[in-house]
């Protein structure tokens, strides 16, 4: 353990695996870092002094000129199915500063982005523009706040050098903390790298990291993608309600740990459309809203892959065993979602036909190209003039079905409305607004807009005191909007 000034209470158990699943590196130091938002909540219930953080000393740590102690930082090693395609893959543009231990006794990993070239680089320069940055540091914030599991940006600093892509861009590093940074891609990694005795090594550290209470089961490694299962269920059920599209769930995406984590190419949802895509690059649609559900078992399916020889000796019952496993996704997945639907529609019991009511709605939606935030909101205060789609005989005739429910259940309108209340968020990270907070930051020098947009998806469940300009959908484009790989 490396106990330093300002809190760091580091260690690096990481490194105890084998070797070929990490590198160790020296820190690439910038010319001259500035400190453009630290966060000091996040930096508190790590057990960092904020105050340390804001200084020389800690600007230089938050941008990977210097370790809090004297040691080397990790750039971890990873594959990855990229639209399918599969490539080995690694930490080509981060490192593993270390893994605070909080003073709540959590394990959290701090890994700096675009923080230098690495053996995983490929050619690359190892560094990040700024825009990406403060675009992750407004989403991952965002979804924090929304209650999704995420990992979070402690801090955003700039680094005085240009980076070169299309143009010359200012650079920046982020200071990122997650559960850990082991993903899909991690074990199939592993799996072809090393064997069964390399995916034992990261299937018992995984274990011991984040599932502790399998450790003594029968067969720890089935129960091991029991839990990612679930926990990937519970996950995407929340993207899906917060209208929330990822853009790129690569293998190398995914976190076994059940955090969103690298947030390129993603988007909240404004119109109700389930085959809306963002992502420049995905073409097919394979990412979509619509398609998250699937490509998430997708993903499982190729983790489940690399447990089967721990899973049992004999193959057919190892890849039945799995199977099992892998069909109870759709079911987790399915309650998951219907559950969170029901309390965003007021919903406190089950009824059976539920799921049909939900379905009705969001059909009434997308034939009205409804507002998806928006229209729940309105619902939640029974705003009717807000939205077109209210003006329709589609949904005056599902809002008759729904106000019938909403009787059976016998619940007062106020414990509806504090429900509904608490499940419907008023702001998400729009994404004209992004992107015009963005545009002044890193073209202006202006970060005002950026810091604002910070602050008030802090609270995105105070939905009666929120400025409309954080309400209002973008104006009609005759171009989709499309979202860049950057992060």
């Amino acid at each position: 353990m490396k106990k330093t000034q300002g809190g760091w209470n580091l260690e690096l158990s990481y490194a105890a695996l084998p070797e070929f699943f990490y590198t160790k590196i020296d820190p690439n130091p910038v010319s001259s870092p500035k400190l453009v938002i630290l966060n000091e909540d996040l930096a508190k219930s790590l057990g960092l002094d904020a105050d340390m953080l804001s200084t020389e000393e800690g600007t230089e740590i938050l941008a990977g000129n210097k370790a809090p102690y004297d040691g080397f930082l990790l750039a971890q090693a990873y594959a990855g199915h990229q639209f399918a395609h599969f490539t080995m893959l690694g930490d080509g543009r981060a490192a593993l500063l270390g893994e605070q231990i909080t003073p709540g006794g959590e394990r959290i990993d701090i890994q700096l982005k675009g923080s230098g070239r690495t053996p995983y680089s490929r050619g690359g320069d190892g560094r990040s523009a700024l825009g990406p940055m403060l675009r992750e540091y407004i989403i991952s914030e965002a979804m924090h706040s929304l209650g999704i599991p995420t990992t979070r940006s402690l801090s955003v600093v700039t680094t005085g050098e240009k980076v070169y892509r299309e143009t010359a861009l200012e650079g920046a590093v982020l200071a990122r903390t997650a559960s850990s940074h082991i993903r899909v891609g991690t074990f199939q990694y592993a799996a072809g790298k090393g064997g069964k005795e390399a995916v034992r090594a990261l299937a018992d550290y995984t274990i011991k990291r984040h599932f502790p209470n399998i450790k003594a089961e029968d067969n720890p490694y089935l129960s091991l993608l029991g839990e990612v299962i679930t926990a990937q269920a519970d996950l995407i059920a929340k993207w899906q309600l917060a209208g929330f599209i990822h853009g790129v769930m690569n293998t190398d995406n995914m976190a076994i740990s059940g955090e969103a984590i690298d947030y390129g190419p993603c988007a909240f949802m404004n119109t109700y459309d389930p085959k809306t895509v963002f992502s420049s690059i995905d073409t097919q649609g394979r990412y979509a809203y619509q398609n998250q559900p699937r490509i998430a078992l997708w993903n499982l399916t190729r983790f489940a892959e690399t447990l089967l020889e721990l899973i049992d000796k004999d193959e057919e019952r190892a890849v039945s065993l799995a199977e099992e496993k892998l069909n109870a996704f759709e079911g987790l997945y399915n309650e998951r979602y219907t559950n969170g639907m029901r309390k965003k529609l007021g919903l406190s019991d089950s009824e059976e036909e539920d799921r049909m009511l939900i379905d009705d709605l969001l059909d009434i939606m997308k034939m009205n190209k409804a507002d998806y935030t928006n229209t729940f909101i309105a619902l939640t205060f029974q705003s009717y003039n807000e939205l077109n789609m209210f003006e329709s005989e589609e949904f005056k005739s599902w809002k008759e079905k729904w106000s019938d429910r909403l009787r059976r259940q016998g619940k007062t309108p106020q414990e509806i409305k504090e429900l509904m209340k608490a499940s419907n968020p008023g702001v998400i990270p729009r994404n004209h607004l992004v992107e015009e907070a963005l545009s002044k930051a890193c073209d202006e020098n202006d970060y005002s807009a950026f810091y604002e947009l910070v602050r008030v998806l802090q609270n995105p469940y105070s939905q009666e005191d929120i400025d409309e300009k954080y309400t209002m959908p973008p104006k009609p484009s005759s171009t989709p909007y499309r979202t860049y790989c950057g992060t």
